[in-house]
């Protein structure tokens, strides 16, 4: 990288440069002193330049779209803030009150400490308006000012060294002085060095060195690369090397694998706030951050070189990927996030849903691969371009909330004929450690989300996703490869029943907002949450408690081909309220024009309209997919119009009333059941012929077993048989001695892949048998001890308790 001087910084160096030239030759230790102090002003230099590029971009043309409109708007949301500030006593900007010596809540407190971090968001703007080109205000003298007056009047009455902090740790920590330490890297030339010192120590003071002392709290996963960010950032503005090893060194435990807590699991979970799945969000500003700092730091004295980071890197394809699909980032990993959909104030830039928030994982991934191998920067440019291409519904380079950084990258791969796109892959990916599936076909995907002791219910925190309350209870995301990727984006957590999402089994007791407590608090006393795959096909089983009710259900499901099978069993409660298993709950947009048919006749289109179908064997919803009941069943259906606001999920959140329609279809289990269950298949993108081809074929899958013992199925025509057993017991062929979940495939070749895990994480041993001929064993793992082959197979298998609920696959030749 080409080195871009600061004044500052050539300065510093010739003056150092100059003291060195001028010692008299035998003073040989003061010369190499001086020549070291010169070499590390030099590096200082070197590094402002480099975060500088990083943080305005680089590669693209200020007059080419969408560069060219972004930047205009840059410059003019810069003169209006310009023309809005207002240095007051307790504020920089009118409607950004940032102290109250008494405030009356937490909240509230909350509140004041977010202002100061939004006040520091609007210099950092008018800083990069200041130091882009085609703004309109490059370079303006009177903007330079306004900056560092904003810097001096939020210096001198609360972020500084004196100051106490109150409200939200982070913005003290993380969000305020990021923001600072941008700032006077872009403003570096015009600000003294008594201002830059003040600066540095107001820094010191919020983000002392102990504040990476102990990996725990608020110092792990994300919240830690953040925290190495403005320390890496405090030693470039303030010439401290001491201040960017300890940044650097302090990123090393982010890196290795972890088996409880924050962090990243050897399956590709990512956990963040103890509980919490959060690669879509989170898991974004960790991938971003350190995407940065390696990038910033590469080549220097202060290089990352913790071999721990390949982690990092393995983790693109093992934690992040399996859960981009079509640009967007699946909802089931990105924690309350999902209730931003839009605030109240600055609604351009705070809109959010999952393409908006999967995007700059995109771009982190290609940042991060300037440092990886030459191998993995291929794949990774070729993967994103797919993405970007395929992302029909949110096109990313129309993403307004992008960084023009991010954008950049983006379009470079996307014109980089160079690159070929890699399609979407299609298989299974089991994240038992977050109690999280996703499941891929050609033509669509689908994402699961529960809940255990381990994992909670949902995350609510800061007036954030006040109802999630049952989005770990079975909730089953699914979108197609050319329709359905709007489904979660277009208003769905405002306006969709919240006691009613697709999958999940759940009372109808009603539960007040933020329900279990804030940040994760509330978990299921459940072990058995889990499942078993051979990476195509999976058995996935949740012993079901519902949140603050007594309902108790076993769940399951068996991701196929071209299905899911879900099966629910020992569905009993006793509060007093209604028990409902939705099978679909399918956001319509505005207009609600989609066909809906039940065995062949035809819905009406009214919105209300609802119906009990008798008897129904399949049901088709236009554009969409179909829907199978074995054997027939009970199930209502309704079409309503659903008004709603993000604030009632968000106390940030816009109060602007939306309206969505929906089709819904649930079985009703009754108040207080006793014995509730439900069988039916989801089809994704299945046609009605082929929806009723599949009802009528009544011998392509036999339910095994569907009780609060067992629940297993098998498909012939597959060689596949599965079975979540809750307890010992026999199923069809197949005899386990303890609980486990067991999935078996039968090949063309004449070989078998038989897979077992224990999701309790309890078993100290296991028998199974499987009632079919087979010759020998021809691969096992570890864990089995003895197998026995014959008539039958019988494995035993050792201590299951330490393998994390991961699969243990055994291959066998049958007889």
């Amino acid at each position: 990288m080409t080195t871009r001087w600061s004044r500052r910084g050539f300065l510093t160096v010739s003056t150092a440069t100059a003291l060195v030239l001028s010692l008299p030759a035998p003073n040989g230790a003061a010369a190499a002193t001086a020549a070291a102090a010169a070499e590390e002003a030099d590096e200082f230099a070197t590094l402002r330049a480099r975060w500088r590029t990083l943080i305005l971009g680089e590669g693209y043309s200020p007059t080419a779209e969408p560069f060219r409109t972004r930047l205009a708007e840059l410059g003019s949301t810069a003169e209006q803030l310009r023309a809005a500030m207002a240095p007051a006593t307790g504020s920089l900007w009118p409607d950004l009150v940032y102290a109250d010596p008494e405030p009356d809540t937490d909240q509230e407190s909350y509140g004041y400490s977010g202002n100061l971090n939004a006040s520091y968001n609007r210099l950092n703007a008018l800083a990069q308006a200041y130091s882009r080109p085609g703004t309109g205000v490059t370079g303006d003298s009177a903007l330079r000012d306004a900056v560092l007056t904003g810097l001096d009047h939020l210096h001198t009455e609360v972020y500084n060294a004196n100051q106490t902090r109150y409200g939200n740790w982070y913005s003290w920590q993380i969000g305020a002085p990021q923001a600072l330490l941008d700032i006077c890297v872009l403003m570096y030339d015009a600000l003294t060095p008594a201002q830059l010192a003040a600066h540095c120590a107001a820094v010191d003071h919020f983000v002392p060195d102990s504040a990476v002392a102990q990996y725990t709290g608020t110092s792990t996963g994300a919240n830690r690369v953040d925290l190495c960010r403005v320390l890496a950032l405090r030693g470039i503005v303030g010439d401290s090397a001491a201040k960017v090893a300890l940044a650097r060194d302090a990123l090393s435990p982010v890196f290795p694998y972890v088996t409880s807590g924050d962090g990243l699991y050897t399956d590709g979970s990512f956990i963040q706030h103890t509980t919490v799945p959060y690669t879509g969000t989170y898991g974004s500003v960790l991938l971003g951050g350190l995407g940065l700092l390696f990038a910033l730091l590469n080549g220097s004295t202060w290089a990352v070189a913790d071999p721990g980071r390949q982690i990092v890197f393995d983790a693109v394809e093992n934690a992040w990927a399996p859960f981009l699909y079509n640009g967007l980032v699946m909802d089931g990993v990105s924690g309350r996030a999902v209730s931003r959909g839009l605030s109240a104030s600055d609604t351009q830039q705070v809109q959010q849903d999952d393409h908006l928030r999967g995007h700059p994982i995109l771009a982190s991934i290609l940042l991060l691969g300037q440092g990886a191998s030459a191998t993995e920067n291929a794949r990774w440019r070729g993967l994103v371009k797919g993405w970007l291409q395929r992302d029909y519904y949110s096109p990313p380079m129309n993403n307004r909330s992008l960084g023009l950084p991010q954008l950049a990258r983006l379009k470079s791969v996307l014109d980089d004929t160079a690159v070929t796109a890699v399609a979407e892959p299609t298989g299974h990916r089991l994240f038992t450690s977050m109690a999280r599936a996703t499941h891929r076909r050609p033509g669509w995907a689908a994402s699961l989300s529960m809940a255990d002791r381990r994992i909670t219910y949902y995350e609510t925190g800061n007036g954030e996703n006040l109802r999630g309350w049952h989005t770990g209870s079975g909730m089953l995301y699914w979108w197609g490869d050319t329709f359905g990727n709007g489904q979660y984006s277009d208003a769905f957590w405002p306006t969709v029943d919240p006691a009613r999402l697709p999958g999940t089994t759940a009372s109808r007791k009603v539960l007040a907002d933020a329900a279990g407590g804030d940040w994760g608090a509330s978990l299921p006393d459940v072990n058995w949450v889990g499942g078993t795959t051979d990476g195509q096909r999976a058995s996935v089983g949740q012993y079901l408690k519902g949140l603050q009710s007594t309902l108790l259900a076993k769940k399951s499901w068996f991701f196929l081909d071209d299905t899911v099978v879900c099966l629910g069993a020992g569905i009993r409660c006793s509060d007093g309220a209604a028990v409902e298993t939705t099978v679909e709950n399918r956001n319509l947009g505005p207009t609600g024009n989609t066909s809906f048919s039940v065995d062949g006749v035809t819905k009406p289109l009214a919105h209300p309209w609802s119906q009990t179908l008798t008897g129904a064997r399949w049901a088709h919803l236009g554009g969409h997919g179909g829907y199978v009941f074995p054997g027939g069943a009970t199930v209502k259906a309704l079409r309503e119009a659903r008004d709603g606001r993000w604030s009632d999920i968000n106390k940030g959140g816009s109060t602007t009333v939306l309206n969505r329609k929906y089709l819904t279809l649930w079985f009703d289990h009754g108040t207080d059941p006793a014995a509730g269950s439900y069988a039916y298949q989801l089809m994704p993108g299945a046609t009605a012929a082929r929806t009723q081809e599949r009802a009528a074929d009544t011998g392509w899958l036999t339910v095994l077993a569907n009780t609060d013992q067992q629940q297993g199925v098998a498909v012939p025509s597959l060689g596949f048989t599965a079975v979540n057993f809750w307890f010992a017991g026999t199923v069809g062929g197949v005899v386990a001695s303890n609980p486990c979940s067991v999935l078996i495939n039968e090949r063309g070749d004449g070989t078998a892949v038989i897979c077992v895990s224990d999701p309790m994480r309890m078993q100290a041993g296991l028998a199974l048998t499987w009632n079919r001929p087979v010759a020998e064993v021809l691969s096992r793992p570890d864990t089995v001890t003895s197998t026995a082959t014959g008539s039958s197979l019988r494995l035993t298998f050792g201590d299951l308790s330490a393998t994390a609920g991961v699969t243990q696959r055994v291959t066998v030749r049958l007889g």
